[in-house]
C-alpha cells in the first residue's frame, strides 16, 4: 500500500488534527486562531459557483475528431485540412430549461458544446440535438427563458407561462413540434443526433465563402424514451443520462457521431425560399443534400467533475481562421452571451483553466483579474503598438467581407411562414409516433389556460388540419375556425 500523504493547510502547513476543533479546555467555546477550522468553512461556503442560467445541468467526456473526407475546396481550416488528421475534444451535454439537480429524462432540448483544441486554437460548435429553436432574436431570449423557468411568485414549473410564450410566438412551432415528439426524451446522450443548428460561414485560403450548416448523426442509432418511460426514469434514476454516458466510456463502448454539412453557395441566400439565418427554419435535404466530413469519437472521461464539466466555457465566437458567423440574429446575439456568462460564472480568467486552455500558443495584452493563476505576462510588454517585439495582428485571419445595407432600427422578420415545415415534419412521422406526439402535447397542454388553449390550436391547425384537430380532440375542444 502507498504511503499516505501529508494533509495540509492550502498554504502547504501540515494539519494536526482534522477531526477535532481547537477549544479553550474541553468544553470551551472554539478558539479563532484555529486556522485549518476557519479555512476549510470559509472555502465550504464558497464552494459552489453559480450555476449557468440554462444548460445548467450536463455531462462530459474527451476526444477526438478526424477528417474522413476532404473538405478544403471550402474551409481553410487546418483541423479540417487533411484526411485521417485528428483533433483533440471535449464536448459538455446538457439539459436547457432545468437546474443542476433537474432529472435527465425531462422533457427539455439537449444542448452539445463542443470544443475542438486546434493548432489555430480553440474551436467552440454550441448548439443542439435540434436542427431549430423557438426564437430567432436574441432580444427575445430571456423573455423566452424565464417563460420556461419557475412562476416569479410560486417558485413552480408553470405550463401557463410556457404555453403563453409559444402562443404569441408562431415561429416555435417548428420547434415544439420536435420538442413534443419523442425526440424530446432522449434514452441517452449517445442515442442523439446533435446540430450546429445556426448557419455559419466557411471560406477557403482563396477567401472565397460559403454557407455552411453542421449535422452530427448518431452511430449508435437513434433511440427515446416514450412519456411514460421517461417520467418513470426521472423519478428511479434523475442522472440517468449522466450515468450511461459515462459509465459506457468506462466500458471501452466509445460512442461516436459522422459529422455532415450542407453548403449553400453565397448567392443563393438571396433567393432561397425560406431565409438562409433563420435559426427556425431548415435547409432540405434535396436542395442542399448532406456532404461527410469527419467522425467524432468520445472515448475518456473526467477525472474531476467540477474543475473539467461544470468549469467547462464554450462561446460560439470562439473561431479559427476558415470558419465565422453569419447574419443569423440568434448567433449574433450568442457571439457575446456565451463568453459574457463565463466571465461572471468563472471570472475574465476563465480561458486559462485547464479544461478551456488553448493546445495552441496564446499571445494577446490582457493582464490582471480574478485567479489569474500563470505568469501574468511576466515583464512583457501590455500595450500595442509597441516597440519591444510584441504579439502583432494576422491580417490574413480576417473573414471575407460581406456586404451589409439598410437603416439602422428595430428590423422585424417579415411575417412569413411559420408553418409549412411544421406541418411538413408531422406528416412525415409515422403512425405511432405522431399519435405520441398529440398525447405528449396534450398532457402538458391540458394543464394551460382555456384562451392559451385556443391560441395554439390555431397554430397546430395552420401546420396540419389534422395536427390541430387532434390536438382538439385530445383537449375535448372544437378547433376554432
Amino acid at each position: 500500500m502507498n504511503e499516505p500523504k501529508r494533509l495540509t493547510t492550502a498554504s502547504g502547513a501540515p494539519v494536526a488534527d482534522n477531526q477535532n476543533s481547537q477549544t479553550a479546555g474541553q468544553r470551551g467555546p472554539v478558539l479563532m486562531q484555529d486556522v485549518h477550522l476557519l479555512e476549510k468553512l470559509a472555502h465550504f461556503n464558497r464552494e459552489r459557483i453559480p450555476e449557468r442560467v440554462v444548460h445548467a445541468k450536463g455531462a462530459g467526456a474527451y476526444g477526438y475528431f478526424e477528417v474522413t473526407h476532404p473538405v478544403n475546396r471550402w474551409t481553410k481550416a487546418k483541423f479540417l485540412s487533411e484526411v485521417g488528421k485528428r483533433t483533440p475534444v471535449f464536448i459538455r451535454f446538457s439539459t436547457v430549461a432545468g437546474e443542476k439537480g433537474s432529472a435527465d429524462a425531462e422533457r427539455d432540448p439537449r444542448g452539445n458544446a463542443i470544443k475542438f483544441y486546434t493548432e489555430e486554437g480553440n474551436y467552440d460548435l454550441v448548439g443542439n440535438n435540434t436542427p431549430v429553436f423557438f426564437i430567432r432574436d436574441p432580444l427575445k431570449f430571456p423573455d423566452f427563458i424565464h417563460s420556461q423557468k419557475r412562476h416569479p411568485a410560486t417558485g413552480l414549473r408553470d405550463p401557463n407561462m410556457a404555453w403563453d410564450f409559444w402562443s404569441h410566438s408562431p415561429e416555435a412551432m417548428h420547434q415544439i413540434t420536435i420538442l413534443f415528439s419523442n425526440r424530446g426524451t432522449p434514452r441517452s446522450y449517445r442515442h442523439m443526433h446533435m446540430y450546429g443548428s445556426h448557419t455559419f460561414m466557411w471560406y477557403n485560403d482563396r477567401g472565397e465563402a460559403v454557407w455552411v450548416k453542421y449535422h452530427f448523426k448518431t452511430d449508435q442509432g437513434i433511440q427515446n424514451f416514450r412519456r411514460e418511460e421517461a417520467v418513470r426514469v426521472a423519478g428511479e434514476d434523475p442522472d440517468h443520462a449522466t450515468r450511461d454516458l459515462y459509465q459506457a466510456i468506462e466500458r471501452g463502448e466509445y460512442p461516436s457521431w459522422t459529422l455532415y454539412v450542407q453548403i449553400m453557395p453565397l448567392e443563393d441566400a438571396q433567393t432561397y425560399r425560406f431565409d438562409p439565418f433563420d435559426v427556425t427554419k431548415v435547409w432540405s435535404h434535396k436542395d442542399y443534400p448532406l456532404i461527410p466530413v469527419g467522425r467524432l469519437v468520445l472515448n475518456r472521461n473526467p477525472e474531476n467533475y467540477f474543475a473539467e464539466v461544470e468549469q467547462a466555457a464554450f462561446s460560439p465566437a470562439n473561431f479559427v481562421p476558415g470558419i465565422g458567423p453569419s447574419p443569423d440574429k440568434m448567433l449574433q446575439g450568442r457571439l457575446f452571451a456565451y463568453a459574457d456568462a463565463h466571465r461572471y460564472r468563472l471570472g475574465v480568467n476563465h480561458a486559462l483553466l485547464p479544461v478551456n486552455r488553448p493546445l495552441s500558443p496564446v499571445n494577446h495584452y490582457q493582464r490582471d483579474g480574478f485567479m489569474r493563476f500563470d505568469g501574468n505576462g511576466g515583464g512583457q510588454v501590455n500595450y500595442e503598438p509597441n516597440s519591444f517585439g510584441g504579439p502583432v495582428q494576422v491580417p490574413d485571419a480576417a473573414f471575407p467581407a460581406l456586404a451589409v445595407s439598410g437603416t439602422a432600427a428595430s428590423h422585424r422578420y417579415p411575417n412569413d411562414d411559420h408553418y409549412t415545415q411544421a406541418g411538413d415534419l408531422y406528416r412525415l412521422l409515422p403512425p405511432d409516433e405522431r399519435a405520441d406526439l398529440i398525447d405528449n402535447i396534450v398532457s402538458s397542454l391540458r394543464l394551460a389556460h382555456r384562451d392559451i388553449q385556443l391560441r395554439m390550436l390555431e397554430h397546430f391547425r395552420r401546420a396540419d388540419e389534422e395536427y390541430g384537430a387532434r390536438v382538439a380532440e385530445g383537449l375535448g375542444l372544437v378547433t376554432v375556425r
